[in-house]
């Protein structure tokens, strides 16, 4: 495994639940995951999203509060589908953009769209909504009929796929979730929470990757505990992994 596609192409061949959400009756199989990335990432191709290029990915819920700030996870995988997407198309991601935003293209919450300012050429794509603006793309209504199978693009290890504290490439993200699975002995059998900003990468590594590398089952949503927590969990009794620790080397 070299790539983040072949993380996703790993995971349609998968057995179990990917994801398991307070906000959904049924848990979400890595199966169909994979096959949502796919879709998505034909999706995005259509608005230009090729190797190299760059998007623009908000964190958030589907339907925010005034409590809810970008970054953060809440019930639905809908923000980590978009980065695995964009990653399939061998874009780079920005977890964290600025409020002036200068990409091909732009995921956010619909609620958090008009908050960001988009260059001429930027593509906004809303999840949640659906959007009112008649500009602005709806995720899940488009991504829905798109072929199912994986995006032509051409990946390599040493491409760059994430742009944070400085730029990451597949082989370094996929190197930091062997690590994570091999240090804290990550199972099928575990369940992890994630009570992290996505925007540390370590919070992607730890709470999303390695957990899609070991086969477990991520939990999403409010009051959820597991045997492994990304971030705060001690009090539960989970395995707590520091997110900071995943590229600094400290455990």
């Amino acid at each position: 495994m070299e790539t983040l596609g072949d993380l996703v192409a790993d995971a349609r061949d998968g057995d179990g639940s990917l994801f398991a959400s307070s906000e959904r009756t049924a848990p979400y199989s890595y199966a169909d995951f994979a096959i949502n990335v796919w879709k998505t990432g034909n999706l995005l191709r259509h608005y230009g999203v090729r190797e190299g290029a760059r998007v623009a990915v908000v964190v958030g819920p589907k339907a925010p509060t005034a409590d809810d700030e970008p970054g953060w996870l809440g019930g639905t995988p809908d923000p980590v589908l978009a980065v695995l997407a964009a990653a399939v198309d061998g874009a780079v991601v920005d977890l964290a953009p600025p409020t002036s935003v200068d990409a091909k293209a732009m995921i956010a919450p619909d609620d958090w769209v008009a908050r960001y300012e988009l260059a001429p050429g930027t593509k906004a794509l809303a999840y949640g909504g659906p959007p009112e603006d008649p500009t602005v793309a709806h995720l899940e209504r488009e991504a829905w009929s798109e072929n199912p199978l994986a995006p032509p693009a051409e990946l390599d290890p040493d491409d760059p796929v994430l742009a944070a504290d400085r730029t990451y490439t597949h082989g370094e993200l996929l190197a930091g979730a062997d690590r994570v699975v091999d240090e804290y002995d990550l199972t099928a059998a575990d369940e992890v929470t994630i009570a992290a900003p996505l925007t540390e990468p370590g919070t992607l590594v730890a709470g999303v990757l390695a957990p899609m590398r070991a086969g477990a089952t991520i939990l999403l949503g409010a009051d959820q505990s597991g045997t492994v927590a990304v971030g705060d969990g001690a009090a539960t009794g989970a395995r707590v992994i520091d997110p900071e620790s995943v590229f600094d080397g400290s455990h």
